[in-house]
């Protein structure tokens, strides 16, 4: 067996802890054991949120000099989210690359460094879910059907919260 990385002991140690403590409508460990680097992941939707009920499939993919940089959620399938990308793809301040934003719209702190955790990371996901930032919006009209037609927003969610469920 070939030694292990300083990215793959990481994501073996992440792997560990989260297992025996994992947090409460969380589940997630690697896709294979040949692959530390992909994650499959299943997280409940937040109580009192749409979301509410739903258990939403997604990918974490680790880049190969993990910790220093962050990995990419991705929802599959995606759902209506201001903070997620059209195709799934996750987008917070947490999984923004180390140090200052070039668009200045988030202090160096609030993005990616070494000592976050992919506990942490779920954990902000969740957080997004339950209150997205239309300020900073992935899916523009999502956006729009956040702020201006709420509730048409929260019905096509509880249709991705059916969906999510299989149901």
């Amino acid at each position: 067996m070939p030694p292990r990385s300083t990215a793959q002991r990481r994501l073996l140690k992440e792997y560990q802890q989260l297992s025996r403590d994992p947090p409460e409508g969380i589940i997630a460990g690697p896709a294979n054991e040949d692959n530390l680097f992909l994650w499959d992941c299943l997280l409940e939707g937040p109580p009192d949120t749409p979301y509410q009920d739903g258990v939403f499939s997604a990918t974490l993919l680790f880049p190969k000099d993990y910790p220093l940089a962050p990995p990419t959620l991705k929802f599959f399938p995606p759902i209506l989210h201001p903070n997620i990308y059209k195709d799934g793809t996750v987008c917070i301040s947490i999984l923004h690359p180390p140090g200052d934003d070039p668009h200045q719209y988030e202090r160096a702190e609030e993005r990616w460094s070494p000592v976050q955790s992919v506990e942490k990371i779920l954990l902000s996901v969740i957080s997004m879910l339950a209150e997205p930032n239309p300020e900073s919006g992935a899916n523009i009209d999502a956006c729009k059907l956040w702020r201006d037609n709420r509730v048409e927003f929260e019905r096509i969610v509880k249709e991705d919260v059916k969906k999510s469920l299989s149901l």
